[in-house]
């Protein structure tokens, strides 16, 4: 061992981890042993795990760090038991991760004295933009002196070196580059991706690759070789502590034990390959090491002794721990809200006395009033800064209002806008963010999915992601294929999220105050064309402005229109179910019926006021859901259905629906987008053919 390494890494420091590394090793040893008690897919650390422990050694309990799938090493440096990490490989009740619920080494944790741990996906790159995200939201505290640290934070993300081929981790690394983020990237390359090797999957490695991004700082490593790895990474955060920017770790490493259980090592890899890489096992470059240094080897023998006695012990108490209850399957998919009840005035006393305002401005007063008040607030995406203040000027003012630090572009990248919001909402913030048009969304679905929407489940309760995703939709007055969708669908299918579609600014008001102290991530979809009232027949979109305190819970739908009691006794009444631009197709269309049509105006679509629905459906008999969407396969064909289900033997004839085309995309053309979209005319067609019967 040379002079250097000596100066720089103590005895105790090698044989801490030569006892964690054999402990890692007897743990991989006992889980081949037992394959048909450790019968759901799991992978190990071995080969990977110097520079593993190397990194847990120099995390700190204020610190962040996301491991992936094979970064058992670094969970057990860092301060968890074997026993812990066998309750998640057997899937038990006490899994301090999931509860049960997720794969082995996917953790999730808020121990105090333990560096923090967000929830992740199986971390195939997807954890790059949450984890920068962090980094984020770090800096964001410190700089509005909203929490202080006895040191600066670090941030790690650990990555497999596949995963750098990921788009997103590219929209990672420009963001972390670009705003000097705390950040480590530690990649871990193994040369494997699966069975897809380096040579088919890229022209170079994560070194080479991060050239390009200014500000990025980069070191290599040989990740095999735990005291080089431990020098190394003692110098990677000591540079991010310091200089608070962000530094790329590429970490040379070799994989001796399979790629998961599901996909054993024997199936594409041949013996020259695996003897290559036993040839480099950091645990025999350590040992090689400690004997240099004058330990005993007997001493390392029975510290090798000592780590399978004590796996094995580890992993029978975790066999007999109890499973979970069949009961708890359910539990976890939201965070409690305290918002349960409309509070505040709607109507203020004032009221005649003030002019009505748009949805838009509704918009802009809720999210500046919440701002003044919680300076964990703060809004990003596309063009929303002081400069246009958005391109519907859904946010013009509050970059002038509160700088460039709480309101601010960031550039084409919807993945990491939305991916971002774990990171921000973890550390305490709450983010704020835009998708500039619902067509704009779909870049970031693999965040909301992935990430957002099962980070409270999957993290057994201990990380609801708590955001606001401002979305503009809908179609009108030839907007054409890429700036008139609708996706509420697709989001609605999305379990673990909120979804809002307000249709007049006084609700828009209440339900982003509800959004902003719910604990759970929220989608509001906002209909362009009811944001100025342009359109023709959304003049009641406009409302006087309720007042500052006002909040309005999700779930709770409203009857914008009450049919007559007495038409309704006869047998010749309907109601229309409905949200967003079709309230105002409905209300225009009743007019021709008159008492004869009931409206209710959905507002929120996750949760989803079916108690109310239901209730008058079966007082009518007859249902129309109308919605902008294309029809087939669609949220209102779904909750058509439910509906069905369950007025079944109040119903007169078949529940109808509503919608738009099933067409690819709305035409740019306005005499193909009017064939297209529902209007007041088409409804008005449908209330008189039900009413006919």
């Amino acid at each position: 061992m040379n002079t250097k390494i000596k100066e720089t890494v103590s005895q105790d420091i090698l044989l801490k981890a030569y006892n964690h590394m054999m402990l890692a090793k007897a743990m991989a040893d006992i889980y081949e042993e037992n394959r048909s008690v450790c019968k759901y897919v799991h992978s190990t650390s071995r080969g990977h795990e110097a520079i593993q422990l190397a990194t847990a050694y120099h995390l700190k309990k204020d610190d962040w760090v996301s491991p992936y799938y094979r970064d058992e090493s670094l969970l057990l440096g860092i301060g968890f038991q074997p026993y812990q990490l066998m309750l998640q490989l057997l899937a038990k009740a006490d899994d301090p991760f999931s509860g049960g619920r997720s794969y082995y080494s996917h953790p999730s944790s808020k121990e105090g004295n333990l560096p923090k741990i967000i929830h992740q996906s199986s971390a195939t790159g997807m954890q790059a933009i949450p984890t920068t995200g962090v980094a984020q939201g770090l800096k964001y505290l410190q700089e509005f002196n909203l929490k202080t640290f006895s040191e600066n934070p670090v941030v790690v993300c650990s990555l497999g070196d596949n995963s750098v081929t990921e788009g997103e981790v590219s929209e990672a690394f420009q963001f972390a580059a670009l705003h000097q983020l705390p950040i480590i990237f530690l990649v871990q390359d193994n040369e494997w991706g699966i069975s897809v090797t380096k040579e088919e999957a890229r022209t170079a490695d994560a070194y080479e690759f991060v050239a390009g991004f200014t500000g990025l700082e980069r070191m290599r490593i040989d990740g095999t070789n735990f005291a080089e790895a431990y020098e190394g990474m003692e110098k990677a955060f000591d540079f991010v502590r310091n200089e608070q920017k962000p530094m790329v770790v590429c970490a040379k490493t070799v994989l001796i034990g399979h790629h998961t259980s599901g996909v054993r090592r024997e199936f594409y890899r041949d013996e020259e390959d695996l003897a290559k890489h036993r040839a480099k096992d950091p645990g025999d470059i350590l040992r090689n090491i400690l004997l240099d240094e004058g330990f005993d080897e007997e001493l390392l023998k029975q510290i090798t002794k000592k780590a399978r006695i004590e796996a094995e012990e580890a992993f029978q108490k975790a066999q007999s721990a109890p499973d979970p209850s069949p009961e708890s399957v359910t539990e976890h998919v939201f965070a409690p809200t305290p918002v349960t009840e409309e509070t505040g005035s709607r109507v203020p006393a004032d009221a005649n006395a003030k002019e009505k305002i748009v949805m838009v401005d509704a918009a802009i007063h809720a999210i500046q009033e919440l701002m003044y008040k919680h300076p964990e607030a703060v809004l990003y995406g596309q063009d929303v800064g002081a400069r246009i203040g958005g391109v519907f000027r859904e946010t013009v003012t509050l970059g002038n209002k509160f700088g460039a630090k709480r309101v601010f572009n960031t550039a084409i990248q919807e993945a990491y806008i939305i991916g971002s919001t774990v990171g921000m909402s973890d550390v305490g913030l709450k983010p704020i963010v835009e998708v500039q048009f619902a067509d704009y969304i779909y870049p970031g679905i693999n965040q909301l999915i992935t990430e957002i929407s099962k980070s409270c489940y999957l993290s057994n309760g201990k990380y609801p992601v708590s955001n606001i995703i401002r979305v503009p939709t809908g179609a009108y007055g030839g907007g054409g294929p890429y700036h008139s969708g609708s996706v509420e669908s697709i989001i609605s299918n999305i379990k673990g999220i909120k979804v809002a579609y307000p249709s007049n600014a006084a609700d828009f008001k209440g339900l982003l105050k509800a959004a902003y102290y719910d604990p759970n991530p929220v989608v509001m979809l906002e209909h362009k064309g009811l944001y100025w009232s342009k359109v023709p027949g959304t003049e009641d979109a406009k409302t006087v402005e309720p007042s500052e305190d006002y909040i309005l819970p999700f779930g709770k739908a409203n009857i914008i229109k009450e049919a007559d009691k007495t038409e309704t006794e006869k047998g010749r009444t309907l109601v229309i179910v409905t949200y967003g631009m079709g309230v105002y197709w409905a209300k225009e269309a009743a007019k021709s019926f008159e008492g004869k049509v009931e409206i209710i105006d959905l507002r929120t679509l996750i949760p989803l006021d079916e108690k109310l629905v239901f209730e008058r459906v079966k007082l009518h008999g007859k249902c129309l859901v109308l919605t902008e969407e294309q029809l087939n396969n669609s949220f209102a064909e779904a909750f058509a259905h439910r509906i069905s289900k369950n007025c079944f033997k109040y119903l007169d004839l078949p529940i109808e629906t509503m919608g738009s085309l099933d067409l690819p995309a709305v035409p740019i053309n306005l005499i193909l987008e009017k064939e297209m979209l529902p209007n007041a005319d088409k409804v008005s067609e449908k209330i008189k053919e039900m009413l006919s019967h």
